[in-house]
């Protein structure tokens, strides 16, 4: 806030910028009441209610990018009027004491009221923007800490999605909404626990929220645990989820590939929209149908189907680097017949067939290259010289000819490109495009670890050492993910029913136009964004900058009122700041 003097004449301005629209997000999808319906604060409380004061934090974290606790009191302290607009006339800069946001963690940390609250939010959510679930995707990431690892403890030495095996982490469990990835559910565990036994539990939970049965649930290969897929077919949902090598090894998949390479098995195409609006063929594949089952105490069988597909960008991407190894292993292995300053010489055909070998091995080129070697061996009489004996001197050379097995060379390139799925969705409902394409989306639910763990919700770095508290910031950061989804799914669903798009939002381009644009994009629109207010003498007046006809259409698209910044303005409380 910065203030000017002149006799009797004083100036003051407040910084507004996204707050009004993120806080008018925040009412409509009803987070301060259930907030307060699930966390009953203790009569020591105080002051703005527990759910006010959480969507007044989350303000600050979607806005600043900036999640520490003791960042959010001298904000608020500078925009008191905005908050108080928005939130409560009451409201003062002590109520987002660290001490407070602290508390605040330690009750989101809370895991019954947690996860009762997330299922009724969840719920609400779905119903008040009219989505009706069909698609659910499931995933996991890790998030590293230099917090002490303990026994039990939340943070753990475990395989690091963030490359940092030698820091302790813990891991999150993320179920969310297609086509938007709207999170439904979040689990967070020790970091040590391997993703396998995650997603059982994780989509009990989602039934719970959901309270039907028929989704399709989609995640990557650890999902496809067969006791997964099991619980999945029995709970009459369906799942999709591509195998793994140990699933389905390399000889299966030749089996199976067998009928397409003999004329027998003809392939579909999958198609795909491009940005231009034009079709394009990204795949082909086949499926067939066979028996699953599992034994033990409860046995159950069930019929699935396996969708083969090739990718063609994957099958064009992995034959250059088959061809790019082929020509290096050719030019080392003919690297080790050169003679030279600081060449290894060879004395034997072991030597160099071992050599050679471990650099087809090196280059995973076994079978292609063609080796044959050779052993030059020369006799030379020498005569006696002093103390030397007349004799015969022999000198061995060994060499290596390399060549390419062109017909294994291809035989290898029509195996690139292939993966095989598992799904018991009925293909009248979910066909063999359908669920190729929904599986790569999945891409979406990496967005959302994105958005948590860098900007705008920024889980990193992460500054908490206690456990408890770690799960309550998270817990919060997956609020805000969904205010920030939700924010962006309205806009675009507004701008794909007009048909319009959406410029200005690009700086340095303003003829630059989206209809996807990101809610990050949309929230810039509205930086710089001042509150003014004059005094002099007894007179007082209050000012906002006037917003652009990208604002205000940003507004509309929101379904905001049009005078949601004016009544920063027209509040009591901003007038009364003027002294």
């Amino acid at each position: 806030m910065e203030k000017e003097s002149s006799q009797d004449l004083t100036i003051e301005t407040e910084r507004v910028d996204d707050v009004p629209v993120l806080l008018a997000q925040m009412e409509k999808m009803g987070v301060a009441e259930l907030l307060d319906e699930h966390f009953a604060m203790h009569g020591n409380w105080g002051g703005l209610s527990f759910g006010t004061v959480v969507v007044g934090w989350l303000s600050h974290i979607l806005s600043q990018g900036n999640h520490k606790l003791n960042h959010v009191e001298p904000w608020a302290e500078h925009r008191l009027s905005v908050l108080q607009s928005g939130l409560a006339e009451q409201a003062r800069a002590l109520d987002w004491s660290d001490d407070r946001l602290a508390c605040v963690l330690d009750h989101l940390g809370n895991d019954e009221h947690w996860d009762t609250f997330e299922t009724d939010l969840s719920r609400h959510l779905l119903r008040v923007y009219d989505l009706s679930p069909q698609i659910i995707r499931l995933d996991s990431t890790t998030s590293s800490s230099y917090a002490q690892v303990t026994p039990d403890g939340l943070f753990q030495l475990g395989h690091s999605k963030d490359h940092r095996p030698d820091l302790p982490q813990f891991k999150v469990q993320l179920s969310a909404l297609d086509p938007i990835g709207l999170p439904v559910t979040n689990t967070i565990l020790s970091g040590e626990r391997a993703d396998d036994g995650l997603y059982v539990p994780e989509i009990k939970k989602v039934q719970r929220v959901v309270g039907r049965h028929g989704l399709l649930y989609i995640g990557d290969c650890k999902m496809a645990a067969l006791a997964t897929r099991a619980y999945v077919a029995r709970s009459r949902d369906y799942y999709a989820c591509p195998l793994s090598a140990v699933q389905l090894n390399a000889e299966q998949l030749r089996a199976l590939l067998q009928p397409v390479w003999s004329g027998e098995q003809k392939l579909e195409a999958i198609e795909r929209t491009n940005a231009k609006g034009e079709k394009e063929v990204i795949a082909q594949g086949f499926q067939i149908q066979r028996s699953q089952q599992i034994t033990g105490a409860d046995p159950y069988s069930w019929q699935e189907h396996l969708l083969i597909v090739r990718s063609l960008k994957l099958a064009t991407v992995q034959e250059r680097g088959l061809r790019e190894r082929v020509g290096k292993a050719q030019r080392d292995v003919q690297a080790l017949g050169e003679r030279g300053k600081g060449k290894r010489r060879f004395k034997t055909v072991q030597e160099l067939q071992q050599a050679a070998e471990s650099i087809v091995q090196r280059r995973r080129v076994g079978g292609i290259l063609t080796l044959s070697y050779h052993e030059h061996v020369t006799e030379r009489a020498v005569r006696r010289y002093g103390e030397r004996e007349a004799g015969i001197i022999r000198k061995c050379e060994v060499s290596v000819e390399v060549g390419v097995d062109e017909h294994a060379l291809a035989q290898a390139i029509q195996e690139l490109g292939w993966q095989v799925y598992a799904t018991n969705a009925p293909a009248e409902q979910f066909s063999l495009s359908q669920v190729v394409l929904a599986y790569r989306s999945e891409y979406l639910i990496e967005h959302d670890f994105g958005r948590l763990k860098g900007e705008p919700l920024s889980l990193r770095p992460l500054y908490l050492a206690s456990p408890h508290r770690v799960k309550g910031l998270l817990r919060l950061l997956t609020i805000g993910l969904r205010v920030l989804i939700l924010l962006e799914f309205e806009v675009r669903q507004k701008l794909a029913a007009r048909g319009s798009k959406l410029a200005g939002l690009y700086a340095g381009q303003a003829k630059r136009s989206t209809a996807r644009p990101t809610a990050e994009k949309l929230l810039a629109a509205f930086d710089g964004i001042t509150l003014t207010r004059v005094k002099q003498s007894t007179q007082k007046y209050s000012h906002v900058t006037p917003l652009s006809p990208l604002q205000q259409t940003i507004l509309e698209l929101l379904a905001l009122p049009p005078d949601l910044f004016a009544k920063v303005a027209a509040n009591p409380q901003s007038v009364a700041h003027a002294r």
